[in-house]
């Protein structure tokens, strides 16, 4: 189902303009009040299976493997800024920043929505975002710590990047950040082996508080993004608030098993639907939209994966949108979406043609 654009008209009397983030949650709720669920994929843009755009000025950004397959854009285009922090030229998936803007504006301009997510690397240890080999990484960019004045440093670029999300109106793009995300988990740096709760809380805070609130960055959406594998008390262990949480995400793989790719998308989707039924519950509870802001199943060895294990997991929840991982050019069997000639094809294009699923 191809995406509806919804006018988002002020309230009549209202003499102050709507900010990006508030019209975005608008049209968020507004998609979900009406029973469907946008469908997301990571990197969509930028990059595909046999393909990536290193030009941001030459390329027209009109290629995704999304679209060759189905005919369409995914509605919701995930980008990823890790390695930002270092100050270069590209991420860490070797994607140029003035790419990743090109893309992020160029998806809006299309009627699209923008989610960021962030892997930055160990402030402490200099290693990569998945280096957990200390315990006091979280530590020590908080304030006292030894790697202070590095994450302010950090912040700042971060916040300077936002700052070229801009229509060529020169109107800041509202987008989704999904900072710090998988927490519960104790892979990231920022896992919950790795830092006490008050420590979670305080980086996630601080972190919207510099560029909501110092940069005056109103068009930023946050979105908090336990991983699945915890139950409704586990995934508020370390909520940062009410206040500086807009969308309660979460991120759920599914996995292959000695009992193969089948076995794996029914407990996939088993897994799926119990963590969905308290992930809404809770966004019930503290008025928030719910999503399913990481999911996928690498090399989609099941081939009705979409229609027979995604779809009925998901179509019952009021899921804002639910965004797959990435096709990587440099790594074949790394792709979570489908491409010509994959063996899922033809079954995500009927997913994608139930009514209850939105594209752009």
């Amino acid at each position: 189902m191809l995406l509806a654009l919804v006018a988002l008209v002020p309230i009549t009397g209202c003499t102050e303009k709507p900010s990006g983030a508030e019209l975005l949650m608008e049209r968020l709720e507004a998609s979900v009040a009406r029973g469907v669920i946008m469908y997301g994929h990571q990197d969509d843009l930028v990059y595909g299976h046999t393909w990536q755009v290193l030009d941001a000025a030459g390329d027209d950004f009109s290629r995704s493997d999304v679209k060759d397959v189905c005919g369409s854009y995914p509605a919701v285009l995930g980008l990823e800024l890790g390695e930002l922090e270092l100050g270069g030229e590209k991420n860490l998936d070797g994607v140029p920043f003035d790419v990743i803007t090109r893309a992020a504006q160029e998806h809006y301009a299309r009627g699209g929505i923008v989610t960021f997510s962030w892997h930055p690397r160990n402030p402490l240890t200099g290693g990569t975002a998945w280096d957990v080999s200390s315990d006091k990484a979280v530590e020590s960019i908080l304030d006292g710590g030894g790697k202070r004045e590095l994450f302010l440093q950090w912040m700042q670029m971060l916040g300077d990047f936002f700052d070229t999300i801009r229509t060529t109106d020169g109107e800041r793009i509202p987008f989704i950040f999904r900072p710090w995300h998988e927490h519960t988990g104790s892979w990231f740096w920022w896992g919950r082996d790795l830092c006490t709760t008050e420590q979670f809380v305080e980086l996630f805070r601080e972190t919207r508080e510099y560029l909501s609130v110092t940069r005056g960055m109103d068009n930023i959406l946050w979105c908090y993004s336990p991983n699945v594998g915890v139950d409704a008390e586990g995934y508020m262990e370390r909520w940062p608030g009410d206040d500086v949480v807009d969308i309660m995400g979460f991120d759920c793989y599914a996995f292959i098993g000695p009992d193969g790719p089948k076995a794996a998308s029914e407990q996939f989707g088993a897994y799926l639907k119990e963590s969905l039924g308290f992930v809404e519950r809770l966004g019930k509870e503290h008025g928030k939209l719910i999503t399913l802001s990481e999911t996928g199943f690498q090399s989609i060895p099941d081939p009705d994966w979409w229609t027979d294990a995604l779809y009925p997991a998901i179509k019952d929840y009021p899921i804002a949108y639910a965004l797959t991982w990435r096709n990587a050019p440099d790594d074949p069997p790394h792709f979570y979406a489908p491409w010509p000639g994959s063996g899922d094809a033809e079954n995500f294009k009927a997913f994608t043609e139930f009514e209850q699923i939105e594209m752009l």
